[in-house]
C-alpha cells in the first residue's frame, strides 16, 4: 500500500520496514499495522489538531506538567510554536502513560516509542495471529461479562492508584484477546490528582464499561462502582487487590453552610486586622 507521509521518515530512519495496512481510523489518529524486522507492530499516526475530532481537548490537557518554562509560557500564549509544543504533549501523553501503567500491571500495548507524531506499539492478536477484536463486537456469557467486568474495574483501580484515569473509556477503547480485555487509547489520560475533572471522568469511564457489561450480565447494572472506587481513593484505602462490593451509601451528612460562611468570615477579618497591624508597625 502507499506508504503514509506520516511514517515515511520511520522507513527512512529504519525503525519500520513495511507497511501492511490501514486498521482504522479514530477521531485522533489513524492505525496501521507494519512490519519492524521479523516482528508485527502497529503504527498510530496522530491527526493534526484542526483534523482531530476530539473537541474537549483543553479538559484533557489540564494539569499537565511541562518542566521547560519556555515551552509553558509558549503554550500558554497559543503562539505557533506553542502550538506545537501542545501537540507534543498530547502525543507523548499516550506513550507515557503505557509505560506508567505496564509497570503496575495493567494490560496496555507495550510501546516502542513516538516520533514525530507516530506512536509504534505492540500489536493485540488472538492465538491465531488475527488482531483482537474490540470488547465492542464481542459477546459472552453471564459469567464471563462478570469476570472480564471485574478484571476492567482492577484495572481501572490500578490506573487510579498510578495517578491516571483513563478519561474516554469505552468497549471501543478495549480488546479482547485470548486472556482477557487490554486497555487501549489513553492520549487524553489525565492526572488524578492535578485535574479537576477527574472525578466525573472516572465516572464517566466505569459507567461506559458497566452499562456494555451489563447488558450480558444484568445484575451489574446500576450499581455504583464509580462512587466506591473514588471513595476508597479519597480515602486512601483503594486497593486493586479488594475486589468492589457494588454498594455504596452517600454519606447522610449535610454541609453546614453558615458554619463554613462564619470561618471565612473570621479568617477574613483575623487578615484585615493583621495587615492593619503590620501598617502601624511601619
Amino acid at each position: 500500500m502507499k506508504i503514509p507521509k506520516r511514517i515515511q521518515p520511520l522507513i527512512d530512519e529504519g525503525l519500520v520496514d513495511e507497511v501492511l495496512r490501514q486498521l482504522m481510523s479514530g477521531k485522533e489518529a489513524a492505525v496501521y499495522v507494519v512490519r519492524c524486522g521479523s516482528e508485527i507492530r502497529c503504527a498510530k499516526v496522530y491527526k493534526e489538531s484542526d483534523q482531530r475530532s476530539f473537541r474537549q481537548a483543553v479538559q484533557y490537557q489540564e494539569g499537565r506538567k511541562v518542566r521547560n518554562t519556555r515551552r509553558a509560557r509558549a503554550m500558554e500564549k497559543r503562539s505557533k510554536f506553542g502550538r506545537n509544543q501542545q501537540e507534543q504533549v498530547w502525543q507523548t501523553a499516550e506513550v507515557d502513560a503505557l509505560y506508567r501503567l505496564a509497570s503496575v500491571k495493567v494490560r496496555v500495548p507495550q510501546p516502542y516509542g513516538c516520533f514525530d507524531g507516530v506512536l509504534l506499539m505492540e500489536l493485540i492478536t488472538d492465538d491465531e495471529g488475527q488482531v483482537a477484536p474490540r470488547l465492542s463486537d464481542v459477546s459472552m456469557s453471564v459469567e464471563k461479562a462478570l469476570q472480564d467486568h471485574a478484571v476492567v474495574m482492577g484495572y481501572v483501580m490500578q490506573m487510579l492508584s498510578a495517578g491516571i484515569v483513563h478519561g474516554d473509556l469505552s468497549e471501543f477503547n478495549v480488546l479482547v484477546d485470548d486472556s482477557g480485555p487490554v486497555i487501549i487509547d489513553l492520549p487524553q489520560a489525565v492526572d488524578a490528582t492535578a485535574n479537576n475533572h477527574a472525578q466525573w471522568m472516572l465516572e464517566r469511564d466505569v459507567t461506559n464499561i458497566t452499562d456494555y457489561y451489563a447488558r450480558f450480565a444484568p445484575e451489574l447494572a446500576g450499581k455504583p462502582f464509580a462512587k466506591e472506587i473514588w471513595a476508597r481513593y479519597e480515602g486512601g484505602e483503594l486497593n486493586p487487590e479488594v475486589p468492589l462490593t457494588g454498594q455504596f451509601e452517600e454519606s447522610s451528612e449535610t454541609a453546614d453552610v453558615d458554619a463554613v460562611l462564619k470561618e471565612i468570615k473570621e479568617a477574613w477579618e483575623e487578615e484585615q486586622e493583621r495587615l492593619r497591624r503590620a501598617e502601624e508597625t511601619y
